[in-house]
């Protein structure tokens, strides 16, 4: 038995008419996929499936939570799920996906499986940035962050650090890695160097 089978949707064995089918998410499914961000879940889909016209009309509807790491202090976190996804299927000569609507499988398939719509759905509701609320992180990790930033406080005056990004820093950083304080000692060859440029004045 295959690590998605139970995802496999039988289209051409369906009646015509609507279908209803419910799946669970779970750490073994996320690792199965090889998911790289997602640590647990614990998500209930449904799926409505309408079959008219040689069309299969699928609306899955995922509720649940998942747990991340924080990008903060790589604690574990939660992150709720509530997201809907809608695509209509139907058969044509190749597999064709250009479109975000339709999906079009081979005539010589018999099934559809959908797991990997499930984890691409999951994965889009995820936002980019997961991060604890402030003072939820973990005290000791926020520490160690404001040690390695000399001392200075946090942006927002709480024990966390607001943001990685340059502007948490009191220096900006040049291309070099050098902070504006570190420039203003000259280096003595590019002395040298405008020395000679201003023999053209």
């Amino acid at each position: 038995m295959g690590k998605f089978t139970e995802f496999k949707l039988p289209l051409k064995s369906l009646p015509v008419g609507t279908h209803h089918m419910q799946y669970h998410l779970d750490k073994h499914f996320f690792a199965n996929m090889e998911s790289q961000d997602v640590r647990d879940a614990d998500i209930d889909v449904s799926l409505t499936l309408t079959h008219r016209n040689d069309l299969y009309d699928l609306t899955f509807t995922l509720t649940g939570k998942v747990i991340v790491l924080c990008d903060r202090c790589l604690d574990e976190m939660e992150i709720p799920i509530s997201t809907d996804y809608h695509v209509v299927v139907r058969f044509g000569e190749t597999y064709n996906d250009t479109s975000d609507e339709v999906l079009e499988i081979p005539e010589s398939e018999n099934y559809l499986n959908v797991a990997y719509m499930l984890n691409d759905t999951v994965a889009l509701a995820i936002p980019i940035k997961h991060v604890h609320p402030l003072g939820k992180c973990n005290r000791t990790m926020s520490a160690l962050l404001k040690k390695h930033r000399g001392g200075r406080p946090a942006i927002v005056g709480d024990d966390d650090i607001e943001d990685f990004g340059d502007e948490t820093l009191g220096d900006s950083i040049d291309m070099d890695g050098q902070s504006d304080s570190a420039m203003q000692a000259t280096d003595p060859r590019w002395d040298k160097l405008r020395e000679l440029g201003n023999l053209d004045d």
